[in-house]
């Protein structure tokens, strides 16, 4: 079995050598990173399955980071989980409009965090893996561009397709309109934020009347993102970080 690769970005020691130490003893490969471009250096000669990155760090952000990633297509599908000491409910917006998968606020529980980090690996399709993608019943095959329900296919136009695609290549992951423009349409500039709420409007009756429903949801003030079922996530005793 692949030991699963996991980049810590961070520029305190203290919580670098308390995630490396706890990850590793789960089974997890750690590369470490004081600093965005040392992040990019790994990303660009090392394989990740997922990123650990604090928000605020000497130089560039992680934030910045995360929006870098999602604007290319190398690596827009890397799942990542922000740790930080932010806890705004703005700040949580503004991570999620970025891209990031899951928002995690110090101090936290590494033991809930651990639990973070294995159920969004279990959900995670890289792109080497994602010709085929079933949901619940629901099951795009790419490489034929057919999609069906239950075993019942269902038309789709073709951008209506690409729409659903993109969304379940990332389940559970918040996508903002103008991310949804860049990659389902490719930045069409005489296309509005209003014209992805059309297409998930159409997306949703589709599917809704295929039997599927419920799958897509709105994020108030973000954007949408596909909602799977998945095991909850229980906060469990053990270590705390304080910072």
């Amino acid at each position: 079995m692949t030991v699963k690769q996991i980049l810590i970005v961070e520029d305190e020691p203290a919580i670098q050598e308390l995630l490396s130490l706890n990850l590793t003893m789960a089974g997890y490969g750690i590369l470490q990173a004081l600093n965005v471009d040392q992040a990019l250096t790994h990303l660009q000669v090392r394989d990740v399955d997922l990123m650990l990155i604090d928000w605020s760090m000497p130089g560039q952000s992680g934030l910045t980071l995360v929006r870098q990633l999602r604007e290319t297509q190398r690596d827009d599908w890397l799942p990542v989980i922000m740790l930080t000491g932010r806890t705004d409910e703005f700040d949580k917006v503004t991570a999620f409009e970025a891209g990031v998968d899951d928002y995690v606020t110090k101090p936290f529980r590494v033991r809930e965090l651990l639990a973070r980090v294995q159920a969004i690996l279990r959900r995670t399709r890289s792109p080497e893996t994602e010709g085929l993608i079933e949901i619940d019943g629901l099951v795009i095959n790419h490489a034929q561009r057919r999609v069906s329900v239950n075993g019942q296919p269902i038309v789709l136009g073709p951008t209506e397709y690409r729409l659903l695609h993109h969304l379940l290549k990332y389940p559970d992951r918040v996508h903002n309109r103008q991310q949804l423009l860049q990659h389902v349409w490719q930045n069409n500039l005489n296309l509005q934020d209003r014209t992805v709420d059309v297409y998930v409007a159409r997306v949703r009756t589709l599917l809704d009347a295929a039997g599927f429903s419920g799958s897509i949801e709105t994020v108030r003030s973000v954007g949408y993102r596909f909602v799977r079922a998945a095991p909850a996530v229980q906060a469990a005793g053990g270590m705390t970080h304080e910072a």
